[in-house]
């Protein structure tokens, strides 16, 4: 199955001595965006995998000989898991400079290194672009009317929007493609590229907040939970963050003083993903955390469309001591604009008190299954 991809048309990010950077989660469809976008291209191209030892030899050396010798005589040059090549930003920048009209693409999973090696070799030589599972709004008119895809909602609530999962016809294929992805691929960056000794404590942090999705999250409980102290928990999130795998949402506050932001809150980057790390996958009528599965979709899905889409804006969610809530508030130029989310149609909700004598100027809106997908396309 061929799912559409919103940076399909990959030429129209390409520029003469810059290089085009994909970042995005492994198995998130970045090599196949990449061989659909080569099939079409009128380019010479090179495509290489930074998991070739002669590759990361040669890019990896800062010899310009070597270097500028490898890329000969094409116009383009892609180079596929492209963070696995040590020195790769200085490997890329010689390029880009020595060599007139060069055009590259490098694709990398783990951003924590690739950006790391990448941000000051590379400082106005390159674009970025982010490529997230198969969000909603690629779905929409590309291959599905709404009708159809709210009629596929429980699906993805429940297994997710990874290609695989998605390309797979039967309850039990994507189970078992989505067991995979959790026990071999998930962990891979944070266990190879950083100072992880080993899966079992990063896995029983994602345990304690798969349960937690949509609740603000203690780390001092977290680090008792799991045995460690509290600055190895905060590490251990930034690395899950930088992976793809956990995305944070700090509180607003303008200074009221009964606002809560000590403490965070967490989102997986994919519904499956969440579900494959407590093994469950249950129908939607035989679930007692269906307000999270809605939480967490809506929040992904959203954070995909803003990032597609080049909306730029701060997003937080709001709590106060008295325990009113909004689950989602984005300031954009300024303005503030307040979500909440609701799985049941039928429940009546209203603008919380505090939110609207504090924040009187700011709009509020029910997101629902009737109305969401304007939420998120």
């Amino acid at each position: 199955m061929i799912l559409p991809r919103f940076y399909a048309n990959l030429e129209k990010y390409l520029t003469p001595n810059k290089a085009l950077i994909i970042y995005g989660p492994r198995r998130s469809g970045k090599t196949t965006l990449i061989q659909h976008y080569l099939e079409t291209t009128s380019w010479k191209y090179k495509l290489d995998s930074g998991d070739n030892i002669q590759t990361q030899h040669i890019l990896g050396s800062q010899d310009f000989t070597q270097i500028l010798q490898y890329a000969e005589g094409y116009d383009l040059l892609v180079i596929d898991e492209a963070q696995n090549i040590p020195n790769i930003g200085m490997g890329l920048k010689i390029l880009v400079d020595q060599i007139p009209n060069i055009r590259i693409i490098a694709t990398g999973s783990s951003s924590f290194e690739l950006a790391g090696q990448i941000g000051e070799p590379l400082t106005g030589r390159k674009q970025t672009l982010t490529l997230y599972p198969i969000a909603q709004m690629e779905l929409l008119g590309a291959k599905f009317n709404s009708q159809e895809l709210k009629e596929k909602l429980h699906d993805y609530l429940i297994f997710g929007s990874y290609p695989e999962v998605m390309s797979e016809p039967t309850q039990k294929g994507k189970v078992k493609i989505l067991e995979e992805l959790v026990n071999s691929y998930l962990l891979k960056d944070v266990l190879t590229l950083a100072d992880v000794k080993g899966s079992k404590i990063l896995t029983s942090i994602l345990k304690l907040l798969a349960f937690q999705v949509g609740s603000q999250v203690s780390l001092n409980e977290v680090a008792n939970s799991v045995n460690i102290d509290v600055k190895t928990v905060q590490r251990y999130l930034d690395l899950l963050e930088k992976a793809f795998v956990i995305v944070s949402l700090e509180g607003f506050s303008r200074n009221l003083r009964s606002e809560v932001t000590s403490k965070a809150k967490y989102y997986f980057l994919d519904n499956g993903i969440r579900n494959g790390i407590i093994q469950q996958f249950n129908k939607i009528d035989l679930r007692d955390d269906i307000g999270k599965l809605w939480e967490n979709f809506l929040f992904i899905e959203r954070l995909k469309y803003r990032t597609y889409k080049n909306i730029y804006s701060n997003r937080y969610f709001w709590r106060t001591y008295s325990q009113q809530e909004i689950d989602l508030v984005e300031d954009r130029d300024g303005k503030l604009q307040a979500f909440e989310y609701k799985w049941s149609e039928k429940r009546k909700t209203q603008v919380p008190t505090e939110w609207k004598t504090t924040y009187p100027d700011a709009s509020f809106s029910i997101v629902n299954p009737i109305n969401y997908l304007e939420f998120i396309s």
